[in-house]
């Protein structure tokens, strides 16, 4: 009994392990020559400040305790995104504005659903922090993509959304009782044709207006008679038109799982054969010390979705026999190789789960 994990929880294992930290290696590489620089929060915070940091985030499913040194609440982040809001508004405030940040870094939640089981995950993501418009989402977008490039995704599609699509037109256009617009957005995002059909029918064509992006947007902009969604819409076109194709893309404008801190902006990473997102972004607020408001961007991979995903795993292995002089081991890690030294005359290759032989001063495949 002393072997189990709690449930959510697991061992990675060699070679898995390895794989995973150097595919995390060259997916932050690709954020760093977009000048995204890391930071490296740490696992626990104070749970009022975390709970404070983004505009209608709170802090969901997080894991609390009490600090026997402080006595005040901490809370395991369950999400890094609220920590780089807390760094780039209070240790790097002066910082001149856009600031972009990288992070990679566990996660925990207090709950897992059916079809993500896992409690514990590795998220990876860029944040920049003084910036909401249409080149700050052109910007993320792109180096979203570059990222699940460099982690060897295929297939890689984009569903966006409209975050704040019914707020916008239940405060104009199409008035919605303020009681009924929480329950309204869960219908549309259900595509509940019944449910919106009583609570408000104007709002029916939107269950509709989703799928391939430039269907969608043709069917939003013949939905948008008042032009309360001009702006909103332009602007997700030409954030769409900067991609040039690179990937394939959808429009859900009524998607509300996931997003429930993201303000005009919402959009999904998907890859082929994904039973779920590997990655997920968008505009949102972030709140000062003061409670002044600051405009970002920014969107988080889900580093265990990625590397599910990694078909093969380089193991190639020179297994040096026991006595084999030191500097020819050294000459072969210069040139790239693992080497696995012999540390008593009858180790084997086999035994280190070796691909390669040294013999007479060369590998040898086994």
């Amino acid at each position: 009994m002393t072997a189990l994990l709690p449930e959510g929880f697991r061992d990675r294992l060699p070679p898995f392990a390895d794989s995973a930290a150097a595919l995390e290696a060259r997916v932050l590489e690709a954020a760093r020559l977009h000048g995204y620089e890391r930071v490296d929060p740490p696992l626990a915070e104070f749970a009022d400040g975390l709970e404070m940091r983004l505009k209608a985030g709170g802090l969901h499913d997080a894991v609390r305790f009490v600090d026997p040194v402080s006595q005040r609440t901490l809370a395991i982040r369950p999400d890094i995104t609220a920590q780089v809001a807390r760094i780039a508004a209070t240790r790097m405030g002066h910082h001149p504005r856009p600031v972009r940040l990288s992070y990679a870094g566990s996660v925990l939640k207090l709950r897992a659903s059916q079809l993500a089981p896992a409690r514990e995950t590795r998220q990876i993501g860029c944040e920049l922090i003084g910036l909401d418009s249409v080149a700050a989402a052109q910007e993320l977008v792109a180096v979203a993509v570059d990222m699940i490039a460099a982690a060897d995704v295929t297939g890689a599609s984009i569903d966006f959304t409209l975050p704040d699509l019914v707020s916008t037109l239940a405060a104009g256009p199409l008035p919605v009782a303020p009681e009924q617009i929480a329950t309204l957005r869960d219908r549309l995002d259900a595509k509940d044709a019944g449910a919106v059909a009583a609570l408000a029918p104007a709002y029916l064509p939107l269950i509709e207006a989703a799928g391939p992006f430039d269907q969608a947007m043709d069917r939003l902009r013949a939905f948008d008679t008042t032009g309360a969604l001009a702006s909103r819409l332009d602007g997700l076109a030409r954030i769409a038109a900067a991609l040039d194709g690179r990937v394939a893309l959808t429009l859900d404008p009524t998607e509300r799982h996931g997003f429930e801190y993201q303000s005009w902006l919402g959009f999904s990473l998907f890859a082929d054969g994904s039973a779920r997102e590997v990655g997920r972004g968008g505009t949102y607020t972030v709140v000062h010390e003061n409670g002044a408001e600051e405009a970002a961007t920014g969107f988080s991979l889900f580093a265990d979705a990625l590397v599910e995903r990694v078909a093969t795993v380089d193991r190639r292995r020179l297994f040096l026999p026991f006595g084999t002089p030191a500097t020819e081991g050294a000459q072969m890690r210069a040139q790239g190789w693992v080497t696995v030294a012999a540390l008593e005359a009858g180790d084997t290759p086999e035994a280190q789960v070796c691909t390669h032989l040294w013999v007479a001063g060369e590998p040898r495949a086994l």
